[in-house]
């Protein structure tokens, strides 16, 4: 008998989230449980986009705007580019996938680092798609000469998070202007900004600066962040509008539902609440990795909303430990199998971090 599916499909891990509070507290018997593991924003969404979305909900037996037009004509606006430059996607998520289905024929070639944020590899396995996954230097920092050198006729595709997820690290301006310059005209550049709000370093720029470099750009954006969304479910990209219009082509009816797009526009308006958000993570970010390293522990420099940490021992073992206090962070993979991403919470929450990680170490 044929194969169910295809044994690329077979062989993918599926991605791993975060584990909820509810779960953990169900499994553990346990209450109080502190989620700092999937990089959301402790402050939660603007009460301008609550309000948004409990108004919309009266009319969800109706379908969505299929175009998504008042959220795309709001969003063009923020950037100064036109609507039909802007494409809208169930999460970012959904973007990364509809690249690898738009972008890439059957024999494409697809190029990534690891470690990176799996769905880039999720999506090109998915699709069957030949690829190249470039280490980063040391682990954590791109390599913009080894990603350049890992292009090919063939190469359709170029994914980079910036800033990078798990590690925190970024391409300054400089390598990421020569990047956009000599990346092969023909390859899709795909720049997944999820994190941009919160990078603060003096050489970090948006890739939405250079756009005057290559045609085949595609910079993500999402709501799921600072704008503390994560649960509606609605990412974007800026692109040319040669490239908006294939995906408009091919994904899928009514992918943004109306709730969402309702609080997207309400949370684009309010600034301050992502100021605000922005803000306390800069503090707390700062905070947290002093007191990390005064645990004697390595912390990544960071330009995101969480922290990779070595804990110098098995992460699988502390990430136990601290799951049995109510602490949920995420445990890494190889090539990073001592390391521990931890979001960066509300400073109640970090304290509780802080001081059962100190525990578990010592015990």
């Amino acid at each position: 008998m044929r194969p169910l599916c295809p044994p690329h499909i077979l062989g993918l891990r599926p991605y791993r989230p975060g584990k909820p509070t509810e779960e953990v507290e169900r499994e553990l018997g346990i209450a109080n449980a502190i989620k700092l593991a999937s990089n959301e924003n402790p402050s939660g969404p603007s009460p301008a986009a609550v309000a948004a979305a409990r108004a919309a909900l009266a009319n969800v037996h109706r379908y969505p705007d299929a175009t998504c037009h008042l959220l795309r004509t709001e969003l063009a606006r923020f950037h100064g580019v036109h609507p039909t430059e802007i494409a809208v996607g169930n999460g970012s998520n959904e973007l990364i996938d509809l690249g690898c289905r738009v972008f890439a024929p059957p024999t494409g070639h697809v190029v990534f680092g690891v470690p990176s944020f799996y769905c880039y590899q999720q999506s090109t396995i998915a699709h069957g798609l030949p690829h190249t996954a470039v280490p980063l230097r040391d682990h954590l920092h791109w390599d913009v000469d080894a990603l350049l050198a890992a292009m090919q006729p063939e190469t359709a595709l170029l994914f980079i998070a910036q800033p990078n997820n798990p590690t925190g690290a970024y391409i300054a301006e400089p390598e990421l202007v020569r990047l956009l310059r000599d990346t092969p005209p023909w390859v899709t550049v795909v720049m997944d900004e999820a994190y941009v709000e919160y990078a603060d370093a003096s050489d970090f720029v948006s890739a939405l600066r250079h756009r005057h470099l290559r045609e085949r750009l595609m910079v993500l954006r999402t709501f799921s962040k600072a704008h503390g969304l994560a649960g509606l479910r609605i990412g974007y990209a800026v692109a040319p509008a040669a490239m908006v219009d294939p995906i408009d082509r091919v994904r899928p009816p009514f992918n943004a539902g109306s709730v969402g797009q309702a609080a997207a526009r309400a949370a684009l308006g309010d600034r301050a609440h992502v100021e605000r958000s922005v803000a306390l993570n800069r503090r707390e970010r700062a905070r947290m990795a002093g007191e990390l390293a005064a645990l004697g522990l390595e912390v990544a420099p960071s330009q995101a909303n969480f922290l990779l940490v070595d804990v110098r021992r098995p992460c699988g073992e502390v990430f136990d430990a601290l799951l049995q206090k109510g602490v949920i962070v995420r445990p890494m993979d190889a090539p990073l199998t001592t390391h521990l991403r931890i979001t960066v919470g509300l400073p109640s929450e970090n304290d509780r971090l802080l001081g059962s990680l100190s525990e578990v170490l010592r015990g």
